[in-house]
Protein backbone atom coordinates (compact mmCIF):
# COMPACT_ATOMS: atom_id res chain seq x y z
CA UNK A 1 0.00 0.00 0.00
CA UNK A 2 2.78 2.39 0.92
CA UNK A 3 4.61 1.59 -2.35
CA UNK A 4 1.45 2.21 -4.40
CA UNK A 5 0.85 5.48 -2.56
CA UNK A 6 4.44 6.55 -3.25
CA UNK A 7 4.23 5.62 -6.95
CA UNK A 8 1.04 7.65 -7.39
CA UNK A 9 2.69 10.75 -5.95
CA UNK A 10 5.92 10.56 -7.96
CA UNK A 11 5.85 13.30 -10.64
CA UNK A 12 5.26 11.98 -14.16
CA UNK A 13 8.44 13.62 -15.46
CA UNK A 14 10.47 11.64 -12.93
CA UNK A 15 9.35 8.42 -14.63
CA UNK A 16 10.19 9.90 -18.04
CA UNK A 17 13.65 11.01 -16.92
CA UNK A 18 14.43 7.58 -15.48
CA UNK A 19 13.28 5.84 -18.66
CA UNK A 20 15.05 8.17 -21.10
CA UNK A 21 18.27 7.99 -19.06
CA UNK A 22 18.20 4.19 -19.10
CA UNK A 23 17.38 4.05 -22.82
CA UNK A 24 20.14 6.54 -23.60
CA UNK A 25 22.64 4.38 -21.71
CA UNK A 26 21.51 1.16 -23.42
CA UNK A 27 23.81 1.67 -26.43
CA UNK A 28 26.86 1.94 -24.21
CA UNK A 29 25.74 -0.93 -22.01
CA UNK A 30 25.35 -3.22 -25.04
CA UNK A 31 28.88 -2.33 -26.20
CA UNK A 32 30.20 -2.88 -22.66
CA UNK A 33 28.54 -6.29 -22.42
CA UNK A 34 29.95 -7.44 -25.77
CA UNK A 35 33.39 -6.26 -24.61
CA UNK A 36 33.01 -8.37 -21.47
CA UNK A 37 32.11 -11.32 -23.67
CA UNK A 38 35.34 -10.96 -25.67
CA UNK A 39 37.24 -11.45 -22.40
CA UNK A 40 35.43 -14.74 -21.70
CA UNK A 41 35.43 -16.53 -25.04
CA UNK A 42 34.02 -20.05 -25.33
CA UNK A 43 36.03 -22.00 -27.92
CA UNK A 44 36.81 -18.70 -29.62
CA UNK A 45 33.17 -17.50 -29.58
CA UNK A 46 31.79 -14.47 -27.77
CA UNK A 47 28.87 -15.70 -25.60
CA UNK A 48 27.60 -12.12 -25.22
CA UNK A 49 27.38 -11.45 -28.94
CA UNK A 50 25.02 -8.83 -30.34
CA UNK A 51 22.62 -11.51 -31.59
CA UNK A 52 22.52 -13.29 -28.23
CA UNK A 53 21.95 -10.02 -26.37
CA UNK A 54 19.10 -8.98 -28.66
CA UNK A 55 17.44 -12.41 -28.58
CA UNK A 56 17.68 -12.91 -24.81
CA UNK A 57 16.74 -9.31 -23.97
CA UNK A 58 13.55 -9.73 -26.01
CA UNK A 59 12.74 -12.90 -24.07
CA UNK A 60 13.29 -11.02 -20.79
CA UNK A 61 11.01 -8.24 -22.00
CA UNK A 62 8.26 -10.71 -22.91
CA UNK A 63 8.45 -12.46 -19.55
CA UNK A 64 7.78 -9.15 -17.81
CA UNK A 65 5.50 -7.28 -20.22
CA UNK A 66 3.06 -10.16 -20.88
CA UNK A 67 1.90 -10.17 -17.20
CA UNK A 68 1.78 -6.36 -17.24
CA UNK A 69 -0.52 -6.26 -20.29
CA UNK A 70 -2.37 -9.53 -19.67
CA UNK A 71 -5.75 -7.76 -19.50
CA UNK A 72 -5.31 -6.50 -23.05
CA UNK A 73 -4.27 -9.92 -24.38
CA UNK A 74 -7.72 -11.47 -24.47
CA UNK A 75 -9.23 -13.80 -27.04
CA UNK A 76 -11.75 -11.10 -27.91
CA UNK A 77 -9.04 -8.52 -28.62
CA UNK A 78 -7.16 -10.95 -30.85
CA UNK A 79 -10.29 -11.99 -32.73
CA UNK A 80 -11.22 -8.34 -33.23
CA UNK A 81 -8.19 -7.88 -35.50
CA UNK A 82 -8.91 -8.28 -39.18
CA UNK A 83 -6.60 -10.06 -41.63
CA UNK A 84 -5.43 -6.66 -42.82
CA UNK A 85 -4.64 -5.65 -39.22
CA UNK A 86 -2.57 -8.80 -38.74
CA UNK A 87 -0.73 -8.33 -42.03
CA UNK A 88 0.15 -4.71 -41.20
CA UNK A 89 1.07 -5.60 -37.62
CA UNK A 90 3.42 -8.32 -38.85
CA UNK A 91 5.10 -5.92 -41.31
CA UNK A 92 5.55 -3.33 -38.56
CA UNK A 93 6.87 -5.99 -36.18
CA UNK A 94 9.44 -7.18 -38.71
CA UNK A 95 10.63 -3.63 -39.42
CA UNK A 96 10.74 -2.26 -35.87
CA UNK A 97 11.10 -5.47 -33.86
CA UNK A 98 13.66 -7.38 -35.94
CA UNK A 99 15.37 -5.42 -38.70
CA UNK A 100 15.82 -2.06 -36.94
CA UNK A 101 17.26 -3.35 -33.63
CA UNK A 102 19.44 -5.93 -35.40
CA UNK A 103 21.03 -3.25 -37.59
CA UNK A 104 21.56 -0.96 -34.59
CA UNK A 105 23.20 -3.78 -32.61
CA UNK A 106 25.57 -4.55 -35.48
CA UNK A 107 26.29 -0.82 -35.94
CA UNK A 108 27.30 -0.57 -32.28
CA UNK A 109 30.02 -3.15 -32.90
CA UNK A 110 31.42 -1.24 -35.89
CA UNK A 111 31.17 2.45 -35.00
CA UNK A 112 31.64 4.78 -32.06
CA UNK A 113 28.61 4.77 -29.77
CA UNK A 114 28.44 8.57 -30.08
CA UNK A 115 28.19 8.23 -33.87
CA UNK A 116 25.32 5.76 -33.57
CA UNK A 117 23.53 8.08 -31.12
CA UNK A 118 23.88 11.25 -33.19
CA UNK A 119 23.41 9.72 -36.64
CA UNK A 120 20.36 7.95 -35.24
CA UNK A 121 18.75 11.35 -34.67
CA UNK A 122 17.69 11.35 -38.32
CA UNK A 123 14.79 9.13 -37.25
CA UNK A 124 12.47 11.95 -36.01
CA UNK A 125 12.99 14.03 -39.21
CA UNK A 126 12.33 10.91 -41.29
CA UNK A 127 9.11 10.26 -39.39
CA UNK A 128 7.95 13.84 -39.89
CA UNK A 129 8.84 13.79 -43.61
CA UNK A 130 7.04 10.48 -44.19
CA UNK A 131 4.03 11.71 -42.20
CA UNK A 132 3.77 14.79 -44.41
CA UNK A 133 4.28 12.81 -47.61
CA UNK A 134 2.09 9.78 -46.90
CA UNK A 135 -0.35 10.95 -44.23
CA UNK A 136 -0.53 14.59 -45.32
CA UNK A 137 0.20 15.79 -41.80
CA UNK A 138 0.75 19.50 -41.30
CA UNK A 139 3.87 20.86 -39.65
CA UNK A 140 4.24 24.35 -38.30
CA UNK A 141 7.27 26.40 -39.29
CA UNK A 142 9.12 25.67 -36.04
CA UNK A 143 8.96 21.92 -36.66
CA UNK A 144 10.19 22.38 -40.24
CA UNK A 145 13.09 24.58 -39.09
CA UNK A 146 13.94 22.18 -36.27
CA UNK A 147 13.91 19.19 -38.60
CA UNK A 148 16.22 20.85 -41.13
CA UNK A 149 18.63 21.99 -38.41
CA UNK A 150 18.77 18.49 -36.92
CA UNK A 151 19.61 17.05 -40.34
CA UNK A 152 22.40 19.58 -40.70
CA UNK A 153 23.71 18.47 -37.31
CA UNK A 154 23.79 14.84 -38.41
CA UNK A 155 25.62 15.80 -41.61
CA UNK A 156 28.21 17.77 -39.64
CA UNK A 157 28.71 14.81 -37.30
CA UNK A 158 29.64 12.67 -40.30
CA UNK A 159 31.55 15.15 -42.48
CA UNK A 160 33.84 16.39 -39.70
CA UNK A 161 35.15 12.87 -39.24
CA UNK A 162 37.25 10.73 -41.53
CA UNK A 163 36.13 7.10 -41.13
CA UNK A 164 38.97 4.67 -41.67
CA UNK A 165 36.63 2.56 -43.77
CA UNK A 166 34.12 4.47 -45.87
CA UNK A 167 32.09 2.21 -48.17
CA UNK A 168 30.08 5.22 -49.33
CA UNK A 169 31.65 8.57 -50.19
CA UNK A 170 29.75 11.48 -51.72
CA UNK A 171 31.98 14.54 -51.76
CA UNK A 172 32.62 15.53 -48.16
CA UNK A 173 30.09 12.98 -46.88
CA UNK A 174 31.97 9.77 -46.09
CA UNK A 175 29.92 7.10 -44.36
CA UNK A 176 31.47 4.24 -42.43
CA UNK A 177 29.74 0.88 -42.29
CA UNK A 178 28.44 1.52 -38.79
CA UNK A 179 26.87 4.82 -39.83
CA UNK A 180 25.26 3.18 -42.88
CA UNK A 181 23.76 0.43 -40.72
CA UNK A 182 22.47 3.05 -38.26
CA UNK A 183 20.75 4.98 -41.06
CA UNK A 184 19.19 1.79 -42.42
CA UNK A 185 18.05 0.76 -38.93
CA UNK A 186 16.38 4.06 -38.03
CA UNK A 187 14.85 4.23 -41.52
CA UNK A 188 13.16 0.87 -40.93
CA UNK A 189 11.93 2.10 -37.56
CA UNK A 190 10.64 5.36 -39.07
CA UNK A 191 8.68 3.51 -41.76
CA UNK A 192 7.17 1.24 -39.10
CA UNK A 193 6.16 4.27 -37.03
CA UNK A 194 4.32 5.93 -39.91
CA UNK A 195 2.56 2.68 -40.84
CA UNK A 196 1.50 2.25 -37.21
CA UNK A 197 0.23 5.81 -37.08
CA UNK A 198 -1.81 5.34 -40.25
CA UNK A 199 -3.20 1.83 -39.79
CA UNK A 200 -2.81 0.60 -36.20
CA UNK A 201 -4.04 3.48 -34.04
CA UNK A 202 -7.08 1.42 -32.97
CA UNK A 203 -4.96 -1.37 -31.48
CA UNK A 204 -4.28 -1.24 -27.73
CA UNK A 205 -0.77 -0.43 -26.55
CA UNK A 206 -0.33 -3.77 -24.78
CA UNK A 207 -1.41 -5.88 -27.74
CA UNK A 208 0.70 -3.80 -30.11
CA UNK A 209 3.79 -4.08 -27.88
CA UNK A 210 3.55 -7.82 -27.17
CA UNK A 211 2.78 -8.88 -30.75
CA UNK A 212 5.60 -6.70 -32.05
CA UNK A 213 8.04 -8.29 -29.60
CA UNK A 214 6.95 -11.86 -30.32
CA UNK A 215 6.94 -11.50 -34.10
CA UNK A 216 10.16 -9.46 -34.08
CA UNK A 217 11.96 -12.04 -31.95
CA UNK A 218 10.82 -14.97 -34.10
CA UNK A 219 11.71 -13.24 -37.37
CA UNK A 220 15.09 -12.13 -36.03
CA UNK A 221 15.90 -15.69 -34.94
CA UNK A 222 14.91 -17.10 -38.34
CA UNK A 223 16.96 -14.49 -40.23
CA UNK A 224 20.00 -15.06 -38.01
CA UNK A 225 19.77 -18.84 -38.51
CA UNK A 226 19.44 -18.39 -42.29
CA UNK A 227 22.43 -16.05 -42.43
CA UNK A 228 24.72 -17.63 -39.83
CA UNK A 229 23.20 -21.14 -39.27
CA UNK A 230 21.73 -22.32 -35.98
CA UNK A 231 25.21 -22.75 -34.47
CA UNK A 232 25.26 -18.96 -34.16
CA UNK A 233 23.07 -19.33 -31.04
CA UNK A 234 25.06 -22.21 -29.57
CA UNK A 235 26.01 -20.11 -26.53
CA UNK A 236 22.54 -18.68 -25.88
CA UNK A 237 22.29 -20.75 -22.67
CA UNK A 238 25.66 -19.58 -21.37
CA UNK A 239 25.54 -18.76 -17.62
CA UNK A 240 27.73 -15.72 -18.27
CA UNK A 241 25.24 -14.40 -20.84
CA UNK A 242 22.19 -14.91 -18.60
CA UNK A 243 24.02 -13.52 -15.58
CA UNK A 244 24.47 -10.18 -17.34
CA UNK A 245 21.21 -10.32 -19.24
CA UNK A 246 19.18 -10.70 -16.05
CA UNK A 247 20.75 -7.48 -14.78
CA UNK A 248 20.39 -5.82 -18.18
CA UNK A 249 16.82 -7.06 -18.52
CA UNK A 250 15.74 -5.87 -15.09
CA UNK A 251 17.37 -2.44 -15.31
CA UNK A 252 16.95 -1.49 -18.98
CA UNK A 253 14.04 -3.57 -20.20
CA UNK A 254 11.82 -3.88 -17.14
CA UNK A 255 12.40 -0.68 -15.18
CA UNK A 256 12.97 1.37 -18.34
CA UNK A 257 9.86 0.16 -20.17
CA UNK A 258 7.53 0.37 -17.15
CA UNK A 259 8.73 3.88 -16.24
CA UNK A 260 8.34 4.90 -19.89
CA UNK A 261 4.76 3.67 -20.17
CA UNK A 262 3.73 5.10 -16.82
CA UNK A 263 5.42 8.44 -17.48
CA UNK A 264 3.81 8.81 -20.90
CA UNK A 265 0.33 8.01 -19.62
CA UNK A 266 0.64 10.69 -16.92
CA UNK A 267 2.26 13.38 -19.09
CA UNK A 268 1.34 15.83 -21.81
CA UNK A 269 2.85 15.69 -25.30
CA UNK A 270 5.10 18.69 -24.70
CA UNK A 271 6.41 17.29 -21.39
CA UNK A 272 7.30 13.94 -22.98
CA UNK A 273 8.92 15.59 -26.00
CA UNK A 274 10.97 17.93 -23.79
CA UNK A 275 12.42 15.11 -21.69
CA UNK A 276 13.03 13.00 -24.80
CA UNK A 277 14.99 15.85 -26.44
CA UNK A 278 17.79 15.33 -23.90
CA UNK A 279 18.34 11.74 -25.05
CA UNK A 280 21.40 12.50 -27.25
CA UNK A 281 23.14 14.38 -24.42
CA UNK A 282 22.44 11.60 -21.94
CA UNK A 283 23.67 9.03 -24.45
CA UNK A 284 26.98 10.82 -24.98
CA UNK A 285 27.47 11.22 -21.22
CA UNK A 286 26.73 7.51 -20.76
CA UNK A 287 29.29 6.59 -23.45
CA UNK A 288 31.92 8.60 -21.60
CA UNK A 289 31.09 7.23 -18.13
CA UNK A 290 30.58 3.59 -19.14
CA UNK A 291 33.06 3.19 -22.00
CA UNK A 292 35.40 6.12 -21.50
CA UNK A 293 34.55 7.19 -25.06
CA UNK A 294 35.75 10.77 -25.40
CA UNK A 295 33.53 12.89 -27.69
CA UNK A 296 35.29 14.17 -30.79
CA UNK A 297 35.13 17.70 -32.16
CA UNK A 298 32.57 16.44 -34.68
CA UNK A 299 30.34 15.20 -31.87
CA UNK A 300 30.44 18.55 -30.07
CA UNK A 301 29.60 20.48 -33.24
CA UNK A 302 27.02 18.05 -34.62
CA UNK A 303 25.45 17.45 -31.22
CA UNK A 304 25.09 21.17 -30.53
CA UNK A 305 23.37 21.72 -33.88
CA UNK A 306 21.06 18.76 -33.26
CA UNK A 307 20.12 20.16 -29.84
CA UNK A 308 19.32 23.49 -31.47
CA UNK A 309 17.05 21.67 -33.92
CA UNK A 310 15.37 19.84 -31.05
CA UNK A 311 14.76 23.19 -29.34
CA UNK A 312 12.92 24.50 -32.41
CA UNK A 313 10.94 21.26 -32.59
CA UNK A 314 10.00 21.70 -28.95
CA UNK A 315 8.72 25.21 -29.65
CA UNK A 316 6.57 23.78 -32.43
CA UNK A 317 5.17 21.12 -30.09
CA UNK A 318 4.41 23.76 -27.44
CA UNK A 319 2.43 25.72 -30.01
CA UNK A 320 0.43 22.65 -31.05
CA UNK A 321 -0.38 21.61 -27.50
CA UNK A 322 -0.79 25.02 -25.85
CA UNK A 323 -4.53 24.46 -25.67
CA UNK A 324 -4.28 20.82 -24.55
CA UNK A 325 -3.25 19.59 -21.14
CA UNK A 326 -4.69 16.08 -21.10
CA UNK A 327 -2.57 12.96 -20.70
CA UNK A 328 -1.16 11.28 -23.78
CA UNK A 329 -3.38 8.72 -25.47
CA UNK A 330 -2.44 5.25 -26.65
CA UNK A 331 -1.85 6.24 -30.28
CA UNK A 332 0.46 9.08 -29.28
CA UNK A 333 2.29 6.79 -26.85
CA UNK A 334 3.15 4.50 -29.77
CA UNK A 335 4.34 7.43 -31.89
CA UNK A 336 6.46 9.08 -29.20
CA UNK A 337 7.75 5.69 -28.14
CA UNK A 338 9.02 5.01 -31.62
CA UNK A 339 10.69 8.40 -31.82
CA UNK A 340 12.71 7.70 -28.70
CA UNK A 341 14.97 5.44 -30.72
CA UNK A 342 16.79 2.38 -29.41
CA UNK A 343 15.35 1.25 -26.07
CA UNK A 344 17.48 -1.78 -25.33
CA UNK A 345 15.21 -4.32 -27.06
Amino acid sequence: MRLQYLMKHIPSQTYLWIAVTLFAASNSIVRKLTNIGTQHLIDGRNPISACNVLFVSNLCALMVLIPVFRRQLTRQSLQALSRQDWAILIVVSVLSGAIAPALIFIALSQAMVNNVILVGRIEPPLILALSVWILHDRLNRWEVIGTLISLVGVIFTITLQHPSSSPVAMGLLALGQGEILTILGVSAAAIATVISKAKLDHISLGLYTIVRLIVGTIVFFILAVKLYRVEHFIDVASPLLWQWMLLYGIVIVVIGQLCWFRGLRMSTTSEAALVNSFSPVLGIVAAYLILGEQPLFAHYVGGSIILLGLLFNQIGIWQKTSSKSSAIGTNLIQQIGARTGFKGI
